[in-house]
């Protein structure tokens, strides 16, 4: 039971605080909105990843080959953080927090989240056998390996939230324009990177 909550904790810890979309978005939506809005987003995986579990559970029973299934999720991925890339980038001056329904941020989370092939690939490689083999030896092993590792990787990201809420004041227009445009740059990589991970995952790239 140790072994799996030391996985649950390394793993989870490792993945809150990697960079990455949702990290990004966190950031952003903070910076954009809030505190409360950069911890909506934190909450995705909490919503995404239980159904990924099962589709993970699925797909290794029951699939041969799921890389074509990846590279249409990467595909999509991409082009939405495109759009929010570009959502990043225009943003031309620092305005109250706000919390106009437009902020969107659970359902941009989760968009982001369940639009990427890297919680898939995590579950489907690490998380769900992890979770299968600690079954095997007793159903609390496993238990404590899901709540240690999401507790952490949620916890991490809030953490991100907060600190770059309370780190808003500082930022004057200029700056934070500048960090927005930064943050919109890296979105725009990552969708980048996910449109060619999808093609590669389709076999449509000859490298």
């Amino acid at each position: 039971m140790i072994t799996f909550l030391s996985a649950g904790l390394v793993l989870g810890l490792s993945a809150g605080f990697s960079p990455g979309p949702l990290s990004t978005m966190v950031i952003a939506q903070t910076l954009r909105y809030g505190i409360r809005e950069g911890i909506k987003v934190a909450l995705a995986p909490l919503l995404t990843d239980f159904p990924i579990i099962l589709l993970s559970l699925l797909i290794l029973t029951r699939l041969s080959n799921f890389k074509p299934i990846l590279g249409v999720i990467s595909l999509l991925g991409g082009l939405f953080i495109l759009h929010l890339a570009y959502g990043s980038l225009k943003i031309k001056k620092l305005d109250e927090p706000s919390r106009d329904v437009t902020a969107q941020s659970i359902s941009k989370g989760i968009l982001v989240n369940a639009l990427s092939p890297h919680p898939y690939i995590f579950w489907m490689t690490v998380g769900t056998p992890l979770i299968l083999k600690a079954i095997g030896e007793g159903w609390i092993g496993s238990f404590m390996f899901v709540v240690t590792f999401f507790t952490c990787l949620v916890g991490s990201k809030v953490l991100l939230a907060v600190v770059s809420g309370k780190s808003r004041h500082l930022l004057s227009d200029r700056l934070y324009r500048t960090i927005m445009r930064l943050l919109g740059l890296l979105l725009a990589v990552f969708a980048v990177l996910l449109l060619k991970e999808g093609l590669d995952l389709l076999g449509v790239l000859p490298f």
